[in-house]
């Protein structure tokens, strides 16, 4: 078995421990491992397998594609982008579509479809910002449920010696049709870490506010984020 492959099955069996019941702990861990594959110099797409509990949902395991569909890239964005692997955020406008098969202990399989639009800013000072707008289409049981999130990332490359890290910082309200109402305020802070030029490793802290009950319940998470990429392109 080759290395990549060694390290694929190593994290989905990462993403299988991190879905079992923690009650012990008031902080979760939150594994993921995606793959980008660029078809061409405006198609893109990737496989995500992902722990999380996005809009206040149970500690869910998630898996499925996406396709990003993008225009050319800019010429400042590729300069604040540059030592980013992510080929998506040296364009101005991104527009993706995907499926995700949800499960979590104890709890009713969800069949997700989701769609997005990022818009990507070069900024001054080097810094870059993005603006996510996704909703999420949520079937379980046979009940229809919507979801609309909206992420606002600020990151800047910072060069230490010959090596260039990648920090950021996030802030994503979540509206859920559950609850008709703006449940959820994730905030993010961590850096990226791009290894050579197919990986990027992505560690980050994430505290969210749950508003959908009666009263506030407050989450924190650590997560590890591997993402892999690759080149179709001219093949």
């Amino acid at each position: 078995m080759t290395q990549p492959h060694k390290t694929l099955w190593r994290w989905a069996f990462f993403l299988g421990l991190s879905c079992l019941p923690v009650h012990a702990q008031n902080v979760q861990f939150l594994p993921e491992i995606d793959t980008y594959f660029r078809l061409n110099s405006v198609l893109q797409t990737y496989l995500e397998a992902k722990s999380d509990h996005d809009g206040g949902d149970p500690l869910q395991a998630g898996i499925g594609p996406s396709v990003q569909l993008y225009l050319k890239p800019l010429v400042k964005l590729k300069a604040v982008t540059a030592f980013d692997l992510d080929d998506a955020k040296k364009r101005l406008f991104v527009l993706e579509a995907g499926y995700r098969y949800i499960a979590a202990p104890n709890t009713p399989t969800t069949n997700r479809m989701l769609t997005s639009a990022t818009f990507n800013f070069p900024l001054r000072a080097g810094f870059h910002m993005s603006d996510r707008n996704r909703a999420d289409l949520d079937w379980t049981n046979g009940r229809l449920n919507w979801r609309y999130r909206n992420k606002l990332t600020v990151e800047r490359t910072v060069a230490v010696h010959s090596y260039h890290l990648i920090p950021y910082c996030a802030v994503e309200p979540y509206y859920e049709s559950r609850f008709n109402k703006w449940s959820t305020t994730a905030l993010y802070a961590g850096s990226l870490f791009p290894v050579g030029p197919h990986v990027e490793f992505n560690p980050y802290y994430q505290h969210a506010n749950n508003t959908g009950g009666h009263r506030n319940h407050p989450e924190n998470a650590v997560g590890l984020a591997l993402y892999l990429f690759f080149s179709l392109e001219g093949k």
